[in-house]
């Protein structure tokens, strides 16, 4: 039984398995905490399975997680299937709609002709999820990365890389199921690593804030920090969280999800992956490692170019994901500004 949280170390759930939650996020039902995400228990290697599904776990104390099982199944039998194992499923999100009292559940897919989001709702938070929408292309764009926000009058909207492009900001319908013509877009950048993926949006004191990762595949890189007082309107950059991170790699770690705690005031957890958990500490960081081959003017000596550029990508990220461990830690504010220093070890009774 966990009485603590340990950022990077393995996690085990209540039957004694590695939790398979990957690129996970956090929803509260029936008094529990519900944690979900991408099912890796046969991701031995990520060019055979890529996931196994999405899987749920429950808990009424965040340290200790009881395995709910696979709420959404893959189709192993069935290549055209977006839950194949091998279409590259990613980061499941599950909304509530209160008006069709519906668990609604949005998911990447990825294929080598596109990327586009698939949606299945479901009765209860333990599925079964079924299919509404197979293959959803918002506003008819290639999406990436994404999250989904819920706001306190119930509008939505989805927060998604445009790959390699931008970062769009799009509502969804009343139902949750589809977007509408409303968007906006934010983070134009020439191409990766400066792109930015994986944004995770929350807020705090009526100000809202946008973490956000480099697009440097499974590489860690710097996270940034963005605001907005209307997630509509003008993003102001205010930097990385990550405090002392001398790799600026997000402590070898990706973020995933910003989870607000519902009784204890002002304690906001960072969820993220540790997708590489064997990563020498010589290594670039993904900016590096892509600035060496893409960006001519990035400052770097030619020979360490050179080096980097002979790291194969492919031997140092088919890593077994199902091996992947978790990165979470506590957000601290210093003048409003979110901050995330590492901690081997921590507890939610330290912020009572």
């Amino acid at each position: 039984m966990y009485t603590s949280i340990k950022p990077g170390q393995p996690w085990l759930d209540t039957n004694g398995n590695r939790i398979q939650a990957h690129a996970g996020y956090m929803l509260i039902a029936d008094g529990k905490y519900y944690w979900y995400g991408e099912n890796k228990e046969k991701s031995l290697s990520e060019w055979e399975i890529w996931h196994w599904g999405v899987r749920l776990y429950s808990s009424n104390d965040l340290y200790n997680w009881k395995d709910e099982g696979i709420i959404m199944l893959p189709t192993p039998d069935d290549p055209d299937n977006p839950m194949h194992p091998d279409s590259k499923m990613d980061r499941p999100h599950i909304l509530y709609n209160d008006k069709t009292k519906q668990y609604v559940l949005w998911m990447k897919i990825m294929t080598p002709e596109c990327q586009y989001m698939t949606v299945a709702v479901s009765d209860s938070i333990k599925g079964p999820f079924e299919f509404v929408n197979k293959k959803l292309h918002p506003g008819g764009m290639n999406s990436g990365d994404f999250d989904l926000v819920k706001f306190e009058d119930g509008h939505a909207v989805i927060v998604f890389e445009q790959p390699h492009s931008n970062m769009i900001v799009m509502d969804l319908t009343d139902d949750y199921l589809d977007t509408t013509l409303t968007y906006s877009t934010h983070y134009e950048r020439p191409y990766p690593p400066y792109v930015r993926e994986a944004p995770a949006v929350f807020f705090r004191k009526g100000k809202g804030y946008v973490i956000t990762s480099g697009t440097s595949a499974k590489f860690p890189n710097p996270s940034e920090t963005a605001t907005f007082d209307d997630i509509h309107g003008e993003w102001t950059i205010i930097g990385d969280p990550h405090v002392d991170d001398a790799k600026k790699t997000s402590f070898d770690s990706q973020i995933s999800c910003i989870f607000k705690h519902p009784t204890i005031d002002d304690l906001y957890i960072a969820m993220a992956d540790r997708w590489l958990v064997d990563l020498r500490d010589d290594m670039p960081n993904g900016v590096e490692y892509y600035a060496a081959r893409f960006d001519p003017d990035y400052p770097m000596s030619e020979e360490r170019r050179a080096w980097i550029k002979s790291l194969p990508m492919q031997e140092l990220t088919a890593k077994p994901t199902a091996l992947a461990d978790y990165v979470w830690l506590p957000i601290v504010f210093e003048n409003d500004v979110p901050k995330i220093y590492w901690r081997d070890e921590w507890t939610i009774e330290e912020f009572q």
